[in-house]
């Protein structure tokens, strides 16, 4: 696999800024709380965030193929150094959530921000239609191998400044000002990219979307229910739980999820091997069905040891789908629609997902919001399958397969 130097820098970003993002997975709602927040305000404080990225970053990858790639993305950095700066400096808990939901906070671990969207649209026309799976393979790995190590450095950090006598909200406040400072970090990296990640062609003046619109909106509603249990679930409210539940410290949560998302990342790698036996469709499904399973299991165990065992276990089968998803979405649409279409997918899991730490919240540290995660998520597998497993784009046909197909229509999706 051959990545061309615009790829590599976009490869580099993304190590970068899921690092970043893993610093806040552990740390984030323990700080909440050390400012004395309640669990419901913790959670709505996730939602209002979440729900800010979604409607800003919406915007602004709509218009990023106008504007200019390049530009979006570093003017995006600069969300991210004020939301981290803003967020451990002011006194104000109005001022603060008001600077997670314009900034890039990230309370899930997972991407927020316009970054994804724009830089998969690039990514996709710099790649061979026949590696775009592999590929997307590897860019998940390095997603999640970094989100991994930043998770780790994030609760040992927080841990080390502790035990060297200052208070626990100061290791919390040193974790978020490196996530600010990783921001300027990307901005350097951007900067150094080439025209060519620019489209190949100017923005339709009419809506991005034309011929995939049908199949792009209805596999974005799907998503938004895939992500409303993912929010239930977020990574930085595993954490919580486990630490309430278990009282398991902040070094050894962040060495959980590093763990968790090593897992993750490395299993990414078998997406493409599996997609080319059994269809996109397939891998995104049967992958995925599993791990939801494990996922409603996970607040039954009795144990610190059982409960690791369950996330480990989740995490190895969970995130298969993620570069079967991202090929699949990009390779049912036109190549003119690929920015818009990442980024309405992208977005409504997002909006879904920002939903879910409210609702969270509201249910308490119960095993309730874990139960219902698992619930929508295999329904969200059922849907899909019934729905798109035969939209194949060209190529994508089990070898096994003798039954006709649709071609690559995504009109034709339901």
């Amino acid at each position: 696999m051959t990545l061309t130097p615009d790829a590599r820098i976009l490869f580099a970003t993304r190590a970068v800024r899921t690092f970043a993002y893993g610093l806040l997975a552990v740390i984030l709602a323990l700080y909440l709380a050390a400012r004395g927040f309640s669990d419901e305000h913790i959670g709505l404080i996730f939602t209002l965030t979440l729900v800010g990225d979604a409607v800003l970053s919406l915007g602004i990858a709509g218009v990023a193929d106008r504007l200019g790639r390049r530009r979006i993305l570093v003017a995006s950095c600069v969300l991210v150094v004020i939301a981290g700066v803003v967020f451990v400096t002011t006194p104000s808990a109005i001022v603060l959530t008001l600077a997670a939901v314009i900034g890039t906070i990230s309370p899930s671990g997972a991407e927020v921000g316009p970054f994804l969207s724009i830089e998969q649209a690039a990514i996709s026309q710099e790649v061979d239609a026949r590696d775009r799976t592999r590929v997307f393979g590897y860019y998940q790995l390095v997603g999640s191998f970094s989100n991994a190590s930043g998770a780790l450095a994030g609760g040992w950090i927080a841990q080390r400044i502790t035990t060297h006598g200052h208070a626990e909200i100061d290791g919390y406040r040193a974790v978020i000002l490196l996530y600010a400072a990783l921001g300027v970090v990307m901005a350097l990296l951007f900067v150094r990219l080439s025209p060519n990640v620019e489209p190949a062609r100017p923005a339709r003046a009419r809506a991005a979307l034309h011929r995939s619109r049908r199949a792009v909106t209805t596999l974005a509603a799907l998503f938004t229910i895939d992500s409303f249990g993912s929010g239930l679930a977020v990574q930085t409210l595993l954490a919580y739980w486990l630490h309430r539940r278990f009282g398991a410290d902040v070094g050894v949560l962040g060495t959980i999820f590093f763990a968790t998302n090593v897992i993750a990342g490395f299993s990414a790698l078998l997406s493409a091997p599996i997609a080319r036996r059994f269809g996109l469709v397939n891998t995104m499904v049967w992958t995925h069905l599993p791990g939801n399973m494990l996922l409603i299991a996970f607040p039954f165990m009795p144990t610190l040891e059982l409960s690791v065992a369950a996330l480990l276990g989740r995490f190895l089968v969970a995130q298969m789908d993620v570069p079967a998803r991202t090929s699949y979405m990009m390779a049912i649409v036109d190549d003119d629609e690929r920015s818009a279409a990442s980024a309405i997918a992208n977005q409504a899991k997002l909006v879904g997902s920002s939903l879910g730490p409210f609702a969270a919240g509201l249910m308490g540290m119960t095993a309730a919001p874990f139960v219902v995660a698992g619930v929508l998520k295999i329904a969200y597998d059922l849907a899909l399958y019934r729905l798109f497993r035969r939209v194949r784009p060209p190529g994508d046909v089990p070898p096994n397969e003798t039954a006709p197909r649709r071609r690559d229509r995504a009109s034709e999706a339901p």
